[in-house]
């Protein structure tokens, strides 16, 4: 029996999201389906609210509800150490490891030739002009350990090195080809931790 065309596109735009087999896509909109309408009407709000309210930060393009993020905002921060991610999920993945207590710069992806991603589609521009405000003393490197990830990191070595700054990769206690969104909390606190210092060569 077929399904009605309106559950169909709504499976199609579910198994967009990452992660999601067609069949996970099924049990999801289901699920959706069968919540109560109170419940229903709250998910909706809360999608509409989300997208209409929160943005990029200005300073570090972490996500935020006003022109500075939580983060940024926070005068206890270490302004001196900025540690570099691909996505926005990634700082979260490093602040539930309570280790690290500087501040962050977003790239917005990384750096990936074969998808047509270079340096200029990432906010490298931005982390130069922040590299020369003069109040950073060192850059930790937390890209992902996959090729594009590696080729990243490699990258803004360069470009942070070039600015005069000390910089550092988190060390490789987090699994190799893999996202740092899936790493516990204890190995990833290990890795910046034991971060090491890359050469400019490098």
């Amino acid at each position: 029996m077929g399904y009605p065309r309106q559950f169909t596109s709504l499976v199609a735009q579910i198994s967009k999201f990452p992660g999601v087999s067609r069949r996970g896509a099924e049990r999801i909109a289901l699920f959706l389906l069968n919540l109560p309408e109170k419940q229903a009407d709250l998910l909706i709000k809360s999608i509409a609210a989300a997208r209409e309210k929160i943005r990029r930060c200005e300073n570090c393009f972490n996500l935020s509800s006003g022109d500075l993020c939580a983060i940024c905002s926070d005068d206890a921060r270490d302004p001196s150490t900025l540690c570099v991610v691909e996505t926005a999920k990634d700082i979260a993945a490093i602040e539930r490891s309570r280790e690290y207590k500087g501040l962050y710069h977003v790239l917005l992806g990384k750096i990936s030739p074969l998808a047509g991603i270079g340096p200029e589609e990432l906010t490298i521009e931005h982390l130069i002009r922040r590299l020369k405000g003069g109040d950073i003393k060192e850059v930790i490197i937390a890209t992902g350990t996959d090729v594009e990830g590696e080729a990243t990191a490699n990258y803004v070595a360069r470009v942070v090195s070039e600015a005069g700054i000390s910089v550092s990769r988190i060390a490789y206690g987090v699994p190799m080809g893999g996202p740092l969104e899936f790493v516990d909390e204890m190995t990833l606190g290990r890795a910046v931790k034991g971060r090491r210092r890359i050469n400019s060569g490098d």
